[in-house]
C-alpha cells in the first residue's frame, strides 16, 4: 500500500467524531494526516461541537474537546496533497467564506483526487461548486444547498450510518457513518486492510 499525504480543513466547532476518528484511524493505517486551520498555525487548536441524535427534530450539540492542529493553512499547498477530508459541525458554514479554502477544495475537485466529505461538509463543497452532476449525501438540512449546487441527492437511511461513493468522492451524512464512509474512501485511496 503507498501511503498518501491527506489534507484535513478544520475550523473552531468542527464536529468532534468527524475530525478525530477519521484523522486517527487514516493514521493508524499509515497515511500521513495533516489538519490546518485558516488563521491558525500548527500546534494551536480549534474547539470542536459534539451533535447527537436523541430523538429531536435535529441533532444536539454540546462542547467537545480540542483538538490540536498539525500544519499551517497559510503554508500549504494543495499539489502537495494526494486527497483531501472535509469534517462536517459548525466549521464549514465559516470555512466556505475563505476564498483560499475553497481555492483549495476545487484544486482536489479539479484534478479528481480523492475527497472525502462528512454531514455538513458538503456545505463548502458545494460553495466551492464542484457538486455539479455529482451523487452525494449530507446531513439532510444541507440537502437544499446540495441540490441547489448540481449534485443528485441520495437519501441518508433512517440511521444516518450509509456512505456513497461517485468516482473520487465519498460522502455520509453524519458520524454515525464512520465505518463505512472510512471504508469507501480507504478504498477509493487504493488502501487494502488485511484481517
Amino acid at each position: 500500500m503507498a501511503a498518501r499525504r491527506i489534507l484535513m480543513l478544520v475550523g473552531d466547532f468542527v464536529e468532534d467524531y468527524e475530525v478525530m476518528v477519521p484523522f486517527q484511524m487514516l493514521g493508524m493505517v499509515g497515511h500521513e494526516v495533516h489538519a490546518a486551520c485558516p488563521g491558525k498555525r500548527a500546534g494551536e487548536k480549534v474547539r470542536t461541537a459534539v451533535h447527537d441524535f436523541e430523538g429531536d427534530q435535529t441533532y444536539t450539540e454540546k462542547r467537545g474537546h480540542d483538538f490540536v492542529l498539525n500544519a499551517d493553512f497559510d503554508r500549504l499547498d494543495p499539489a502537495d496533497y494526494d486527497a483531501l477530508v472535509v469534517p462536517g459541525g459548525r466549521a464549514p458554514e465559516y470555512l466556505r467564506l475563505d476564498e483560499q479554502v475553497l481555492a483549495c477544495v476545487r484544486h482536489f475537485a479539479d484534478q479528481a483526487k480523492p475527497i472525502a466529505s462528512i454531514c455538513h461538509g458538503q456545505q463548502l463543497l458545494a460553495a466551492a461548486d464542484v457538486l455539479q452532476g455529482r451523487l452525494c449525501t449530507a446531513y439532510p438540512a444541507v440537502r437544499p444547498e446540495v441540490v441547489r449546487a448540481g449534485a443528485e441527492w441520495a437519501e441518508p437511511n433512517d440511521t444516518l450510518s450509509n456512505a456513497v461513493v461517485d468516482g473520487n468522492l465519498v460522502t455520509a451524512p453524519a458520524w454515525p457513518a464512520h465505518a463505512e464512509w472510512i471504508a469507501r474512501f480507504l478504498e477509493v485511496l487504493g488502501t487494502k486492510i488485511e484481517v
